[in-house]
């Protein structure tokens, strides 16, 4: 007899116990080699791929995409040597005896002219993560938004005179997620609750800053953390980015790279977003929204100069956060970005 294994639903972290069959990466009959992929499952915060366990025939494919598994489930088979095709079966229409050719030819005709115009497919497990993380956000928090805008001036300039020499040095291009990082943690080291979260009736402080940084996906937002920010230089900020967005694009982010930020940045700027209200991402009690630069006439020192300005948004929880806090907060980002020069002098 030849030998089959199931192709089984692994762990996949903790408290994560169920699964949706995104793709299947072979069809049945395909020849597949041990540990080869054969299937992507999509959790509420990763991708996955699960392998074959020995080599041989994909013999059977139990589980169809769109399918929500649990871990342990048996999602197919794989059998040491080919397995005869299954015979098709004729459609059922065409044997209807109740139907006559004419009536066919009508049904067929009314079904093909709706074709396409509607489909119906189920929500992600990612999907349906973000909705209730949101709608989670909405229900427990008190969120409000405060607005402010920054003169990208002298950001821009800088990138400017030293994209090149930076990028040769490090190997890696000089964004400007690396400059809000940094004057994020210096309003938060300011402004202590902004990196807090509430925790029943305590308030958690943390004297560590790891950044969420929003990437958008096909299939969904994500939010990889960038690690202990406050140690790292430009460099290692935009290297770690860098990283971890082709790691999202790829699907091959890890449970522990998605958990514990303190606080979140997310670039709407990059869809060619002006202004918006983004939602914090619990339980964090701040998220900074960047937006699209476009030069604008702004008065300075009594004249009407064009600037290349952004409008930010900082939507924070005003159950821990009084809105002087976040006003004030925002307004150091602000001048943190606009003479970034303060931080040689820790002002």
């Amino acid at each position: 007899m030849n030998e089959k294994k199931d192709i089984i639903v692994p762990p996949m972290g903790e408290s994560i116990m169920e699964a949706t069959v995104a793709r299947w990466l072979k069809k049945e009959g395909d020849a597949v080699q041990l540990d080869e992929a054969l299937v992507e499952l999509e959790t509420e915060k990763v991708t996955l791929e699960v392998n074959a366990p020995m080599a041989g025939i994909l013999s059977e494919v139990r589980v169809p995409e769109g399918t929500h598994v649990e871990v342990g489930a048996i999602l197919g088979q794989v059998t040491e040597k080919v397995v005869p095709a299954k015979e098709t079966a004729a459609p059922p229409l065409s044997k209807d005896p109740l139907l006559t050719p004419d009536a066919q030819k009508h049904v067929a005709q009314a079904t093909q002219d709706k074709a396409g115009l509607t489909e119906r497919v189920p929500l992600s497990r990612l999907r349906l993560s973000i909705a209730a993380r949101l709608k989670e956000a909405q229900n427990t928090a008190a969120i409000l938004t405060t607005f402010n805008e920054v003169d990208m001036t002298t950001i821009m300039a800088l990138r400017a005179e030293f994209k090149e020499s930076f990028e040769k040095k490090y190997g890696v291009k000089l964004g400007f997620m690396s400059f809000f990082i940094k004057a994020c943690v210096a309003a938060l080291k300011e402004f202590p609750s902004v990196n807090a979260e509430i925790d029943g009736n305590d308030l958690i402080y943390k004297n560590y800053y790891d950044i969420g940084v929003a990437v958008g996906l096909p299939q969904g937002l994500v939010v990889p953390v960038v690690r202990d920010v406050a140690h790292k230089s430009f460099a290692e900020i935009e290297q770690s980015i860098l990283d971890l967005s082709q790691k999202a694009r790829d699907g091959k982010l890890t449970m522990e790279e998605l958990q514990g930020g303190t606080f979140t940045i997310s670039n709407g700027g990059v869809y060619g977003s002006l202004l918006s209200t983004p939602i914090i991402n619990p339980p964090q009690s701040g998220i900074l929204g960047m937006h699209k630069i476009q030069e604008r006439p702004v008065a300075i020192n009594g004249r009407v100069e064009i600037r290349p300005m952004m409008y930010l948004a900082l939507s924070y929880d005003h159950r821990l956060i009084d809105g002087r806090e976040a006003v004030t907060f925002l307004v150091r980002v602000k001048e943190w970005l606009e003479s970034p020069d303060r931080s040689l002098l820790e002002m």
